[in-house]
Formats: C-alpha cells, structure tokens, sequence
C-alpha cells in the first residue's frame, strides 16, 4: 500500500469498526392484550367532547373548587416536585453520557526546584524548572459501549418521563376521589341535621302524647334514642370529612392548619367515560409506558456489559512546553509534543465479565415481566371500574324507584363519580 493512502485507510477501518455495537438490538416485549373487556358488552360508548381539555380530564365535572385544586397539584404537590427533580437527573445523566463520545482536552502544569548532590566540590546550584501541557484524550467507541450506555440511559429518561406523568395522574386522582367523598359527607352531615331536626319535633310530639297518656315511657324512650344515634351520627361524619380535608390539604402542598373546604351541597353529575378499546391502553398510561422503557433500559446494558469483552483503546496527543522561568515558559521557547495510542484487554478475570453478562440478562428478563405485569394490572383495573360503574349504574336505577330520600341517591351517585374517576385514570385519562 502506498504511504499517501496508508492513513486515510487506516482511518476508514476505524470507522467501519467504531460502526460496531455490540449486544441485542431492542425489539419491544410481547403482552397479553385481550380484543375487548370482558365488561364490553353491553357498554354505552361516549359521544365526543372535543370540547374538553384533554390535559385537564377532571373539566367534565365542571366543578369550580375541584379545578382549583387540582391545577395546585402540579404546583405544590411534594410528591410530584420529586419526580420531576428525577426526571432531571435522568435527562443530566443523558448529556453526560453523550459528552463521552467526545474527546476531553485538560490543560495541566507543574513547577519543580531541585538540587543534585556532588561528592566532589561545591553542590550545582539549585534549578527551577516550569512545565506547561495541553492533552487531547480520546476513547473511540469501537465497540459500541458508549453507544449502548446512551441508549440505556435515553430509555431510563423516557421511563423516568412516564413515572412523572403517572405521578401526577395519581396524585389527581387521589385528589379527585377524596373530593368527592368529602362531598359525600358534607350531604350525609346535611341529611342527619335535617334527620334531626325531625327527630327533634317527632320526640316533642311523643314527649305531649306521654303526657296525655297516649303512648306509653317506652315511645319517649325510643324517640330519645334515636335523636342521639342522629346527632352521634352526625358528629361521627365529622371526622372522617375532617381526615379527607386533611388529605387533600397534603396533595396541594399545604399544611392541613392552614387549609379549608366549605361545605357545599354535592351537585356533580357522573359524566359518560369512553372506554375504547384494549390496545390503546398501552398508549394511554404513563405506568405502563414507564414500565416498557424500563426494559429498553436494561436490554442496552447487556450491550455494556458484552463490551467489556473487549480492549479498550485510547488515542492521545499532548503538546507543551518547559523553561526555567515563567517568561520564557509562556512563549513555547522550548516546545515538546507527543502523540499515540494505548489498548489495554483484560486477559483473565475469573468470570467478573460473564457474571456481569448474566446479571444483565437476568435484569433484562426482570424488566420484561414488569412490563407485562403492568399491562395485565392494567386491564384489570380498568375492568374493575367497568363492573362497578355498571353494577352502580344499577344500583341507582334501583334505588330511584325504591326509596324517595336523597341520600341513598346523593351516596350512589357520589360512588358512581369517584369510580368514574378510578376509571379515567385506569385508562390514562382518554377524554
């Protein structure tokens, strides 16, 4: 080969090699996805609302206090500000990871004074020398290291992106359903005062009929008793609505001392939830999009650990200069420079390299039954809400031809809302 070419060649088959990664390419896990929800048949589908926000699922509600917290979710939410720190760590660890696929360049110097000996005559007299250096370190991907180390990184952010987006569907759920249930308890509380207050009148009308012998101790008896089981009642719903407040207080970040809901009449009516169709299920929620990029993740660090296999090669190049004085050592008076190449391969370990392979596969398999794990809890609880919103739905109609007291309405139908809810968020928030 002719000297001219010799090193454009040379160059070339660095390239060819550097093309190179070694490990198994990603191919996204199989899951067992059913054609249609058991719950399916029978199911009215919603009419479109491209009206409302698709970010803003809880707007079907069209609850004014309800929208007010739950935008102060995404301010204040404790919970919510951590994983989103996580996620940029994530995406730092990305840039860092892409910096490697360049060279480094340092800048480096030193001063020294010394004294040789001398066993005949006076001693030399001292020397001070300087020395300034600019280095060029380069490690070329030629295995694909680098490479893979990325690509599990990237997948880890986009995991650490799907568990943010969870994060915060979780917290508005939680949210959202011990709204409801506090509403459910400001109209029990309502129902009981009003309850007794009847009580009250119908304990005065026996207390008047005792007093004209028309009914006997027992009837004042019974009448007393169940005016105090109301207002204990009463005083009872109190302390649940009150650890509800306080929940939701912890969701938008505030100290429950310093956080307050006014009781207010509960109005909601359950809107009609889509349920589409199994398959864009694993679109939809973030859980199961972190989950899938969780194995993206770990199948790269096979990759990695494949590549240690391999020597490492460095490419260096340094140029810089030495003087006995500061003057002359900036002016390059006395230049040096040097250039050149170091491999290093490990020969015998005893297994380290292939026990990391293994645990690499190992934990690639572990990501993988997640995933499909995640997949099938979220089936099933898209088909819990599905069974409770139908077998609700019953119990109301039911129950509104049965009895004419609101409350036995008011609670069904509360139930009704916050398992809608739990289905929205089931199905990642489709509306």
């Amino acid at each position: 080969m002719m000297p001219g070419i010799a090193r454009p060649a040379a160059l070339a088959g660095l390239m060819l090699l550097a093309a190179c990664a070694v490990g198994p390419d990603y191919e996204k896990p199989t899951a067992i996805v059913p054609a249609v929800y058991k719950e399916q048949e029978g199911w009215k589908r919603a009419t479109p609302q491209d009206e409302a926000s698709r970010g803003e699922w809880w707007g079907v509600y069209r609850d004014l206090v309800l929208h007010d917290l739950l935008r102060r979710v995404d301010v204040s939410n404790q919970n919510l500000k951590a994983a989103e720190a996580a996620y940029r760590q994530s995406v730092a660890i990305v840039k860092a990871a892409r910096a490697s696929f360049f060279p480094t360049l340092s800048l480096g110097g030193s001063g020294t004074r010394s004294q040789a000996g001398s066993t005949q005559g006076p001693p030399p007299p001292p020397v001070t020398l300087y020395n300034l250096d600019l280095t060029l370190s380069w490690e070329p991907d030629l295995w694909g290291r680098i490479r893979r180390t990325v690509e599990s990184d990237v997948a880890g952010a986009q995991a650490s992106a799907g568990d943010l987006a969870a994060a915060r569907l979780s917290a508005q759920a939680a949210l959202a359903t011990d709204y409801f249930e506090l509403r459910v308890a400001d109209a029990l509380k309502q129902l009981l005062d009003d309850t007794a207050v009847a009580y009250t009148e119908s304990l005065r009308i026996t207390r008047n009929q005792y007093n004209a012998g028309i009914v006997g101790k027992s009837d004042v008896a019974q009448a007393e008793t169940q005016l105090a089981s109301t207002q204990a009642q009463a005083v009872n719903v109190g302390v649940g609505r009150a650890q509800l407040e306080h929940a939701i207080a912890l969701l938008v970040g505030k100290a429950p001392a310093d956080f307050a809901i006014a009781p207010a009449p509960f109005v909601t009516t359950p809107p009609v939830v889509p349920t589409g169709l199994p398959s864009t299920l694993l679109e939809r929620r973030p859980d199961i999009a972190a989950a899938e990029r969780s194995a993206a993740a770990a199948n790269a660090l096979i990759g990695v650990a494949i590549a240690a296999y391999f020597p490492d090669v460095t490419l260096s190049a340094s140029v810089g200069s030495t003087a006995n004085t500061l003057s002359t050592l900036a002016k390059f008076s006395n230049p040096t420079w040097s250039y050149g190449a170091q491999i290093a391969e490990t020969l015998l370990d005893f297994g380290v390299r292939s026990a990391q392979v293994e645990q690499s596969r190992a934990a690639y398999d572990q990501a993988v039954a997640v995933y499909r794990q995640t997949v099938l809890t979220g089936f099933q609880q898209v088909e819990d809400q599905l069974a409770a919103l139908r077998i609700l739905e019953q119990q109301a109609a039911i129950e509104e031809q049965a009895v004419a007291l609101c409350a036995s309405r008011t609670e069904t139908q509360a139930s009704t809302v916050i398992a809608g809810v739990s289905r929205m968020v089931s199905c990642g928030t489709s509306m």
